[in-house]
């Protein structure tokens, strides 16, 4: 008999050490298993020859970084946004600015527009978007940029010097987040020269929402 029970009592223990090494295996798996959906792990998507793949950080102690953890800034200046910059522009969160990717930068339809100043877009930016600083979506003489940016999109300009967008691109652009003008602003300036505004759309959380969903973050070189 107690050949018997030592022999139980070992396979007992066997038992738990390897139920408990499996729940330890699926708590790790599950752990590292962080998806953008419950059905999608990451997306990828092309520009400019370039193919970019955006998934989430894994690291399940990963934070937010300290730029974007302040919960109090001045204003004016750094105001809260509206969730509707204008009647007919397109505010979106991160799944549909991943659809807008895939459906129009890949295809050549649209362009990602970070418009943040360069100093605050060398930190780090959504893959592929493309700096055009809120600013050079002012038109005046100080301006050099802003005719021929007008005319990459798809815009013609008259001898009256206004603007006229017979073919537009899709635009959606984003600055650091829900407490940022930066892009609300250039959006508004685009509005004034005759941009369609359903060509318009506005990712309000920016990169502090990218960042707090623990997206992956491009460092331009």
């Amino acid at each position: 008999m107690k050949p018997f029970m030592a022999g139980r009592s070992m396979a007992t223990k066997f038992s738990a050490l390897v139920i408990a090494t499996l729940f330890c295996g699926a708590m790790q798996a599950t752990a590292q298993d962080v998806r953008i959906t419950k059905d999608l792990m990451q997306i990828e998507y092309t520009f400019n020859g370039k193919t970019y793949v955006i998934s989430r950080n894994q690291d399940p102690n990963a934070r937010i970084p300290d730029d974007y953890a302040k919960t109090s800034r001045s204003c004016p200046k750094f105001c809260v946004q509206p969730m509707k910059v204008h009647e007919g522009v397109n505010t979106v969160g991160e799944l549909e600015l991943l659809s807008f990717l895939q459906d129009y930068v890949s295809t050549g339809k649209g362009f990602l527009i970070d418009g943040r100043t360069s100093d605050w877009y060398a930190k780090g930016t959504i893959p592929g978007a493309v700096n055009v600083p809120y600013n050079v979506f002012v038109p005046g003489p100080d301006n050099v940029f802003f005719d021929s940016v007008m005319a990459m999109l798809g815009g013609t300009k008259s001898e009256f010097d206004e603007w006229t967008f017979k073919d537009p691109k899709d635009l959606m652009l984003f600055c650091n987040g829900p407490w940022c003008g930066q892009s609300p602003t250039a959006i508004r300036n685009l509005l004034a020269i005759n941009y369609p505004a359903e060509k318009l759309h506005y990712y309000r959380g920016g990169m502090q929402n990218w960042y707090g969903m623990g997206f992956s973050v491009e460092v331009p070189e």
